[in-house]
């Protein structure tokens, strides 16, 4: 089915208008037209056209002034112009076509002229609007596959994570459901802080299972361990967060990075009292503060191999003294109020 124009003839001689319909009728178009430039205005707010026929010499608003109006209105500016005058001059014409027009016809109107140039420039804005949707249809598409790529992507990342993570704690004697638990510990306390967005959640919870990667590289009979740590031993454990960051700092993925920072910074200290760097408060970014919570809160109320597991109550005291000192107190604070949440989760089998 033939689609039917609409069109608005501006012009502030009826009889003008008159005779444009009358050349044109036999197009089957829809006609509305305008006597001047402000009644021309009030029509283009209520209703959309595919062409504007607009006379230049009107007294209220002339035909230049009106299409900069259009032009200058988002909704409206697509729609081609064409101008009419009795005046035929370069500079006249150079001006409408600078303004935007898409053409001219001159008065009186000559019927082959006038029909010929109305449908050629009804044509090409059709076959812009129709580009412009598949365009826009193609855009679309595109985007769901960059959207498929991404998550199959996402994917995979989280896959990688987890096989490091498991191996990492089998290497460390640790168990692969700590990794998990302190990841669940971790989101919770991310969506409690409130300033966090969803998808910075999100990386929390699935970059913390690597916060403990740098143990791979330390040796068995230190990790192993099955009693205290010696001076010398404790400071070769403490280069595991450095040896994370070299393994994972090289990774162009935003969520890799992510797993470098909460690996490099978890043992910072409110206070600056931690290691590697001794950073303090606010230096240590909010993931590390979060996942130095979740991985001391499991680690007490899980058996390892130097020591008996604590009961919940027991490790939440001990979490709460070392506010403001060792932890963030705003997020001890979070946890304090939200205990039987994390009780719950760490007694998960």
């Amino acid at each position: 089915m033939q689609k039917k124009y609409n069109i608005l003839i501006v012009d502030d001689v009826s009889e003008n208008i008159k005779i444009a319909i009358g050349i044109l009728k036999k197009e089957n178009y829809n006609f509305s037209y305008a006597l001047g430039g402000k009644s021309a205005i009030d029509i283009l707010k209520t209703k959309r056209f595919d062409l504007i026929l607009l006379d230049v010499m009107m007294p209220d608003i002339d035909g230049f002034t009106l299409c900069k109006m259009i032009k200058k209105t988002p909704q409206l500016r697509d729609i081609p112009i064409i101008f009419v005058t009795a005046v035929v001059e370069i500079d006249f014409m150079q001006e409408g076509f600078k303004l935007g027009a898409v053409d001219y016809v001159t008065k009186p109107y000559h019927s082959v002229e006038l029909r010929a140039r109305v449908a050629n420039h009804l044509e090409l804005y059709r076959y812009r609007q129709e580009l412009r949707h598949h365009n826009r249809e193609l855009e679309k598409d595109i985007q769901s596959e960059r959207d498929q790529h991404l998550a199959q992507l996402e994917l995979a990342q989280k896959e990688i994570i987890y096989i490091l993570s498991e191996m990492m704690a089998s290497d460390s004697g640790e168990t692969a459901e700590h990794v998990k638990r302190v990841a669940n510990i971790s989101r919770e306390l991310a969506i409690l802080e409130g300033n966090l967005t969803y998808d910075e959640i999100h990386t929390v919870y699935l970059a913390s299972p690597l916060h403990d990667i740098g143990k791979v590289l330390i040796d068995n009979s230190i990790l192993h361990k099955n009693a205290k740590l010696s001076s010398d031993e404790y400071e070769v454990m403490k280069k595991h967060p450095t040896y994370a960051l070299n393994i994972l700092r090289k990774s162009k993925s935003e969520l890799i990075k992510a797993a470098a920072v909460i690996a490099y910074e978890h043992h910072e200290n409110w206070d600056g009292s931690g290691y590697p760097n001794g950073l303090k408060a606010q230096e240590i970014h909010i993931y590390g503060r979060i996942v130095a919570i979740a991985d001391v809160l499991d680690a007490l109320t899980h058996k390892r191999s130097y020591k008996e597991k604590w009961g919940f109550e027991e490790a939440a005291k001990y979490i709460v003294n070392l506010s403001g000192t060792k932890f963030d107190p705003r997020l001890v604070k979070l946890f304090e109020n939200n205990l039987e949440v994390f009780k719950e989760m760490v007694e998960e089998e």
